[in-house]
């Protein structure tokens, strides 16, 4: 096949295992033969539509087994794949799919946004039905770009992070190698697709080996164990978030959870007491660290180290390298390390060394080659999974007619991590409500994104210089 990259997998699945099982959603199971027949028949409509080469073609809604169809189609194409955040508001994915050039959007009823070639999930059966069931062939380098992944950037816009076919591909053979995946696995996919974690950990790894996902529209602990039993999930991905409200339900202690192979966790610190929990009923818990740049895997505790090096990131991919740099900043090198941002030449020159490793901006301590995430240099914080850049919300607090100034921190939450505490001056005469200024907010950044803490303050710790003291911020008491 002249097609090198993602959009042949489903042909080459096909032929080897056309019967067995790719999806399962809501009940009704996918077979491979089906998935190829059906990424074809799409790839000819969005080619009716105009795709070609290098277009952009985004997608929007909750997880559901036409997002691996829209990619993969958009990939026998040679276009570019745009899985768009469905917790952001109106306002942030019209600013993301004007900046990528979506050519066609693909989206969920339920998230209604004008485009001129937008294809609801209402109709889209029928819109897949009228495409051709002739193979494509188009080609496709591995070096083509396959996705765009915004992550929100420190100036307050979002940068759309690119990731090659060759990214992807070297990021499964590094998870593959150390999980073991096999090809009777089962995976529960219940995070959210649009992250690099859910479809680069799990999905794919999954789908090339020729197993069995399972996926759900969203998290809900009661469903995920009924699921876990039904189908024997062997492994899953998720946020420490899941974990902890998994373990913290009524339904733990009955749960038969004994087809679990291996549980992978990421996207923020993971507490001791979470870990142990799981191990201390016999299941393998691993950790990983890693960004959307780097596919995401940069490192990953294999299960034979999950027990003694419990609190670690693990060690470097097996196709990847690891180096401290300045003040012990973590940086990457390796074939899954994005080659950089879309129509940013900026911030992609600004992300890399003068040697070429790629600088994540979190430090780190190296212990007999396991990896221990100490603390990250730049503002961000993560809750409950998703990346938060306090400039991104400082300006939308900023927009308010009331507010003169602000600055937003990362402090600690028992049950997301780390929550927003923004310590806002008002203007001269002017009266700021927090609960007032949280509705304000309500339409302009997603809910995650939004500060819990709200404090009004007469003035801000400075530098000499004039710059906020952030780090005087985060140490006062709630």
């Amino acid at each position: 096949m002249r097609n090198a990259g993602l959009g042949s997998w489903p042909h080459r699945r096909a032929r080897m295992a056309p019967t067995r099982e790719a999806f399962t959603y809501n009940g009704v199971a996918t077979s491979y033969a089906e998935v190829a027949l059906r990424t074809t028949r799409l790839a000819w409509q969005l080619r009716e539509l105009g795709v070609r080469h290098g277009d952009r073609v985004a997608y929007l809604g909750p997880n559901h087994p036409s997002f691996a169809e829209t990619m993969f189609a958009a990939h026998q194409l040679g276009a570019i794949f745009v899985p768009l955040n469905f917790r952001l508001t109106p306002a942030e994915i019209n600013y993301q799919l004007a900046d990528c050039g979506a050519h066609v959007l693909v989206h969920a009823a339920s998230h209604v946004v004008e485009h001129p070639r937008a294809v609801s999930l209402d109709v889209y059966e029928d819109w897949l039905l009228g495409g051709s069931s002739e193979v494509l062939d188009e080609p496709v380098g591995v070096d083509d770009i396959a996705l765009i992944l915004y992550t929100s950037g420190t100036t307050g816009r979002p940068k759309g992070a690119t990731l090659s076919h060759a990214n992807l591909l070297w990021n499964t053979f590094n998870l593959m190698i150390g999980v073991d995946v096999a090809s009777d696995d089962v995976a529960l996919v219940t995070a959210p697709l649009f992250h690099v974690a859910a479809l680069s950990q799990t999905l794919l790894p999954t789908f090339i080996k020729g197993g069995h996902s399972v996926i759900t529209s969203g998290w809900d602990v009661a469903e995920c164990v009924s699921l876990i039993e039904k189908h024997r999930v062997t492994w899953m991905f998720g946020v420490s978030t899941m974990f902890a409200d998994l373990a913290a339900s009524s339904l733990w202690s009955g749960a038969d959870l004994s087809s679990l192979r291996v549980l992978l966790c990421g996207g923020a610190a993971v507490p001791d007491s979470v870990i142990h929990t799981y191990q201390d009923r016999g299941l393998v818990f691993c950790q990983g660290y890693g960004l959307t740049e780097t596919a995401p895997g940069a490192t990953f505790l294999e299960a034979a180290d999950s027990v003694d090096r419990a609190g670690s990131a693990g060690t470097c991919v097996f196709f990847g390298d690891l180096r401290l740099g300045d003040g012990g900043e973590i940086e990457v090198q390796g074939p899954n390390v994005t080659p950089g941002y879309w129509n940013d030449p900026v911030a992609s020159a600004a992300a890399f060394t003068e040697d070429g490793w790629f600088r994540t901006g979190d430090v780190g301590r190296i212990d007999s080659g396991h990896l221990y995430v100490l603390d990250r240099l730049k503002d961000m914080y993560i809750s409950g999974g998703e990346n938060v850049y306090p400039a991104e919300v400082e300006n939308a607090i900023t927009s308010h007619p009331d507010v003169v100034e602000v600055a937003v921190v990362g402090v600690p939450d028992a049950r997301w991590g780390e929550v927003g505490r923004a310590f806002v001056r008002a203007r001269d005469g002017a009266v700021v409500d927090a609960a007032a200024l949280r509705e304000f907010l309500g339409s302009r950044l997603a809910k995650y994104k939004i500060p819990v803490h709200v404090e009004v303050v007469d003035e801000l710790p400075r530098t000499g210089s004039g710059k906020v003291l952030k780090p005087a911020l985060r140490r006062l008491p709630l």
